[in-house]
């Protein structure tokens, strides 16, 4: 009976081994062999170190005698994992650890490029708690022996780099074939893999992190082994497997908040953004014909070779100083191939709705990771950052204000700074955005420098502790962003401040400034509750609505203040909104309802370098990214009150402040045809070489449309006039135009009274020497208001009528003689 019962014994299960190393191979008769004896040697010469251990060769369906090799070897702590057919590495790995069975796992490739002898430092750093221990050929320590080709050794760094970037920060060298890994996690991790190539180490390790695992990088010996099985196909295929990596670990709530910020975008654009040719925005005034000629003076530049720092094209013979006019080189001179191909009008649309878009990700971003991580609050937050009442109003035509994506990456990267971990590598990198924003618009710059420099002396003083640990990293990496960053904007600037057609300052509307009341009230582009005819009350403009938060909002953020008032970041935030509204009031300012006029807090900073151009009311716009932080942290802790009651009413507080600024779309026109003077190229049998044509009235800032003619002619005519900003007698104080001279003077004042003048032999005289100055072939009357004043005018002044030609009125100056 004991016998029968021996004999239905269950066989006991095979000894799991201590150590498994899978070695993925295709073709690797010659260098496989070798291998395979050097690890046979060492693990079976210290067992009293590894234990019992197992070697799973995975063979990539070889065409070669790989597979023959392994079995020949007779061993049983040697298998083989046959695969049909060659599918990549990723594959191999997946089907090798699979079969493993051992308490560690070791992935080495087949030409053990690095010894089996480092495995002592990684079984050391396994030891020590971390799940995986992976070989580094970049970690500190790391020794190199034979070097790959420069070319490959250069792709691979490049690679290691995108790979930092967009799937694995801190790791730097996620490619070297020789990880240690904890048995379980690794057959976990690589079963939970996907692709087949190379990309499969990110991949795996990608899944350690997300399960929060830690992963010790270990620096190695290493050397390169001829007969490598990576092609130059393998890298275009390893980048693309990372994107898809990446791609796959995006959170879907991440990428519907990004749609929902463009579809945000497109909708305040919906008027304009599907026949951006054909349609203007008249709140623009004329700033979107200006920025539709800077996009396409510059494509016209950059595609001659000629200085994107300079243009004749607009004031002529003067010209312009496009540098000194906020043209957005970071942007205009990558577009160029688009602006060439489509048109400035397609370019500039596409500028301003997709950077909407673009900077409320980038706020949305920064607050996920910084501020809140639950992801409604954060989509409100960045809402209300990018899509606040003064974005909207800039968002007729002012990109530079509009496209503001890399404000949330510098600030990023200055509280990197703050952590002291990579001082100089965030310094040098905080020094090139720095430098790319200047490329974007300097005045955003100074503007956001301004709201980190208050934000960091209110958290200073709430956060003393954390203050005194980060302010020399931080200046450390200021000082080092600084070295970077001027000498690539150095000759820009000094081109800017000190080149042709450069101004010293400009002077603005003396109403360029916030009421108290502008801060309570709404905009006129608020769907529920703008009022027009407010808004434009307080403020000089639709451009130039810079505050106009509404009382409702002001109110809540108030309520949020109180209620969090315990949380630094809170102080901190709060200090920064009232400190900036306060700014933007201007030098002085009148407490409503009263005649009690107080010194404002701008007058510090009026006439300082820098600020002495900047518009104070804009300063207002450092309240927008506050308050959206503040209402993520506010609907955050909201989203998870308990009892239900205060959620709900909280909730609907929020809802109240915020529908009242929802934006309405941006009003659209048809636009006005170009004459078919210009369309249909007639201009050209009387302008020639060297000349220019005279629209009358000269383009200025109150009719620009001359522009349009401009940048739908090709930009080959030159104007004078013009609508930028230049200098203005011998102190060049910086005005909105060209230097106007007696001429241009008269045809503006015609244009606005409707009123011929009494035109003298003094002023025949004086009309002759401007149109000398100006060489113009030509002078063109379009129709438009008062265009019979402005005919008469002009017949009177160059001494004869003109001919009707093609829809415009032409007078042809060779005809009567050199001016």
């Amino acid at each position: 009976m004991s016998q029968e019962r021996e004999a239905t014994k269950t066989p006991a299960p095979p000894e799991v081994p201590d150590l498994s190393v899978v070695i993925p191979a295709y073709n690797e008769q010659h260098r496989l062999a070798p291998t395979l004896d050097a690890l046979t040697d060492y693990l079976s010469a210290d067992e009293a170190r590894w234990g019992s251990w197992e070697i799973v060769v995975s063979d990539d369906g070889s065409t070669d005698a790989t597979a023959d090799l392994v079995t020949a070897r007779q061993d049983p702590r040697i298998q083989l994992v046959p695969g049909p057919r060659n599918r990549g590495k990723g594959h191999a790995l997946r089907l090798g650890v699979a079969a493993s069975r051992g308490r560690r796992v070791l992935v080495t490739d087949a030409d053990l490029a690095t010894p089996i002898e480092e495995l002592e430092r990684l079984d050391k750093a396994l030891g020590e708690g971390n799940c995986a221990a992976i070989g580094s050929r970049s970690a500190p320590g790391a020794t190199i022996g034979a070097r790959q080709h420069r070319v490959r050794e250069l792709l691979g760094r490049a690679g290691n780099v995108l790979i930092r970037r967009t799937a694995l920060p801190g790791i730097h060298d996620t490619q070297c074939g020789f990880k240690l890994f904890d048995g379980d996690r690794a057959r976990e991790a690589y079963a939970a893999s996907r692709v087949n190539g190379w990309g499969i180490d990110v991949e795996v390790l990608r899944h350690l992190r997300r399960a929060g695992l830690t992963v010790a990088e270990v620096p190695v010996r290493w050397s390169h082994q001829p007969g490598s099985k990576v092609g130059p196909a393998d890298y275009a295929r390893s980048l693309t497997e990372i994107v898809r990596i990446a791609a796959r670990s995006l959170r879907p709530a991440d990428v519907f908040a990004a749609l929902l910020f463009l579809l945000m975008s497109v909708a305040l654009y919906s008027g304009r953004f599907f026949a951006p040719a054909h349609r203007y925005l008249p709140d623009s005034m004329r700033d979107q014909n200006q920025w539709e000629w800077f996009f396409a003076v510059t494509a016209d530049n950059v595609a001659h070779f000629r200085n994107p720092l300079f243009t004749d094209l607009q004031g002529f013979p003067d010209g312009v100083n496009l540098m000194a006019n906020t043209v957005m080189l970071g942007l205009s001179v990558p577009l160029t191939p688009l602006t060439l191909a489509a048109g400035p009008a397609v370019t500039l649309s596409l500028v301003m709705t997709l950077g909407l878009a673009a900077t409320a990700a980038a706020w949305y971003w920064l607050i996920v990771k910084y501020v809140v991580r639950g992801r409604i609050a954060a989509f409100l937050g960045a809402s209300l950052a990018a899509f606040a009442p003064p974005m909207v109003s800039h968002a007729h035509a002012h990109p530079n204000f509009v496209v503001l994506f890399m404000i949330p990456l510098i600030i990023d990267r200055a509280l990197r700074l703050c952590t002291g971990t990579r001082v100089v590598r965030d310094g040098v990198v905080l020094g090139l955005m720095a430098a790319y924003q200047v490329f974007l618009g300097e005045e955003p710059l100074l503007l956001a420098a301004l709201g980190m420099l208050l934000f960091a002396a209110a958290y200073a003083v709430v956060r003393r502790d954390a203050a005194r640990d980060s302010w020399r990293p931080l200046l450390r990496g200021i000082l080092i962003g600084a070295s970077v960053c001027l000498p690539i904007v150095v000759y820009p600037l000094v081109w800017q401040f000190a080149g042709p057609q450069s101004y010293t300052d400009i002077e603005h509307n003396p109403r360029s400034f916030n009421s108290p009341l502008a801060l309570l009230s709404f905009a006129e582009r608020s769907w529920l509750a703008g009022d027009a005819e407010t808004a434009n009350a307080l403020a000089f403009n639709t451009t130039e609505q810079n505050a106009f938060y509404g009382w409702p909002l002001v109110l809540l953020a108030f309520a949020i203040v109180v209620r969090l008032w315990a949380r630094a970041q809170v102080k901190a935030l709060a200090f920064t909104a009232v400190a900036a509204a306060f700014l933007s009031l201007g030098r002085e300012f009148r407490i409503p309802l009263t005649g009690v006029t107080l010194p404002g807090p701008w007058r510090l900073l009026a006439d300082r370098p820098l600020f002495e151009a900047v518009i104070e009311s804009r300063v207002a716009m450092i309240c927008a990214p506050a308050l959206g932080m503040l209402l993520a942290v506010a609907v955050d802790r909201l989203l998870t009150a308990r009892p239900l009651g205060t959620r709900c009413i909280g909730l609907l507080g929020v809802g109240l402040a915020l529908l009242p600024l929802i934006p309405a779309p941006l009003r659209a026109v048809d636009r006005i045809d170009v004459p078919a003077f210009i369309a249909d190229g007639t201009w050209t049998s009387y302008v020639r070489e060297g000349e220019s044509l005279v629209p009358v009235p000269l383009p200025d800032p109150g009719d620009a449309e001359a522009l349009h003619w401009q940048t739908e002619a090709g930009l080959a005519f030159r104007l004078p006039g013009g609508y930028f900003n230049g200098p203005y007698g011998d102190e060049r104080v910086g005005i909105y135009g060209a230097e106007p001279r007696f001429t241009s003077n008269l045809l503006r004042d015609v244009r606005n009274s409707g009123d011929v003048p009494p035109v003298n032999d003094s002023w025949r005289e004086q009309a002759r020497a401007d149109l000398a100055y100006w060489r113009a072939g030509a002078l063109v009357l379009a129709p438009q208001p008062n265009d019979g004043a402005l005919r008469e005018t002009v017949e009177k002044l160059v001494g004869g009528p003109g001919r009707w030609v093609d829809g415009v009125w032409v007078w042809d100056l060779h005809q009567r003689g050199p001016a």
